[in-house]
């Protein structure tokens, strides 16, 4: 589906066009075309392909989708895929959604094409319609814009994982079930995953924008672009951090069960040792000898009860003063 198609003309846009237009301003000096796709259809790639001479292999990725975040020249136009993420819900049950946008562009076109994600661009375009003395650079400065905002909207997903993290880490220490604090923690684990296959990849892709041998349509924006790359830095340093986090959250996790399950067994051997003495006394007096001391006596009963008593008030206050009850 077409979203939007606009010419561009020495940094100021010209027109809201018509795709059979696009031809008559591809030939204007000093000028291009930004045509934005959602969702698109193979009949709209191809007439795309057509109309901006794309090379077919990157048309194919654009159309079979489901590719790694990167960045490739196929002659003097870049072909770059990128991954969205956006968080849908709240707290812990938050689920991810990645979808993609592939951007091919030339010298004078930008055709944006993204699938699977809700939020478009158009905060994009007007960040870019009133930057003109920015916008003159061409279509450079489109992708930069774009690849800009695809990352900064990695920063409030990432905030809202380390929120999730320090809700669990919480729930460790009050005693919740050891069980369910597992399961929150692979679960978040899982979307730092999801998370890091986005944003990794990146790292080599935007280097190539800003160091060495850049591309032409790259050309007088390296300061942007290595902009871009801190960005992704930060957020490879900040992801790789949050998941020794979650490693170290589920190590001391396991580690609570058996401090839990240590001061239960110590619990039972504390009530199972005042029990045995007194099962100890009184399976002594339950055997069946005839010459037993104090068998006869008046007083046998109660003193072997009240030893019985006695050595049991004196463990329980051993077990209560070593925390063992």
């Amino acid at each position: 589906m077409l979203i939007n198609c606009a010419a561009y003309q020495n940094g100021r846009k010209l027109a809201d066009i018509e795709r059979s237009q696009v031809h008559d301003y591809l030939a204007r000096p000093d000028c291009f075309v930004w045509v934005a796709l959602r969702d698109s259809d193979p009949g709209e790639l191809a007439e795309m392909e057509r109309e901006f001479d794309l090379h077919p292999l990157a048309v194919e990725d654009a159309r079979n989708g489901h590719q790694r975040p990167k960045i490739e020249e196929y002659g003097d136009t870049l072909f770059v895929v990128l991954h969205t993420v956006e968080l849908r819900g709240e707290g812990a049950g938050a689920e991810l959604l990645v979808g993609e946008v592939d951007v091919f562009v030339g010298r004078n076109f930008v055709l944006s094409v993204r699938n699977r994600t809700e939020r478009g661009f158009q905060d994009v375009r007007s960040r870019c319609e009133r930057e003109p003395e920015l916008l003159q650079h061409g279509s450079g400065y489109v992708l930069y814009a774009l690849m800009d905002a695809v990352i900064d909207r990695y920063f409030p997903v990432l905030d809202a994982l380390e929120l999730q993290l320090e809700a669990i880490e919480e729930r460790i220490f009050s005693g919740s079930t050891p069980r369910a604090n597992i399961e929150a923690l692979y679960g978040l684990k899982q979307k730092l995953v999801l998370l890091k296959h986005a944003v990794g990849p990146l790292l080599e892709s935007a280097g190539k924008l800003h160091g060495g041998r850049v591309p032409q349509v790259c050309a007088g924006l390296q300061d942007y672009f290595r902009d871009v790359y801190d960005h992704v830095w930060r957020l490879n340093q900040t992801m790789d951090s949050l998941r020794e986090m979650v490693t170290t959250a589920i190590s001391v996790n396991l580690s609570m069960v058996t401090v839990q399950e240590s001061e239960t067994t110590k619990r039972l051997a504390a009530y199972a040792a005042l029990v045995a003495v007194p099962t100890m006394i009184a399976g002594v007096y339950g055997m069946n000898f005839e010459h037993m001391p104090e068998l006869k006596w008046a007083y046998g009963y109660p003193t072997a009860v009240g030893i019985m008593i006695a050595i049991d008030v004196y463990l329980f206050y051993r077990f209560r003063k070593a925390r063992w009850l």
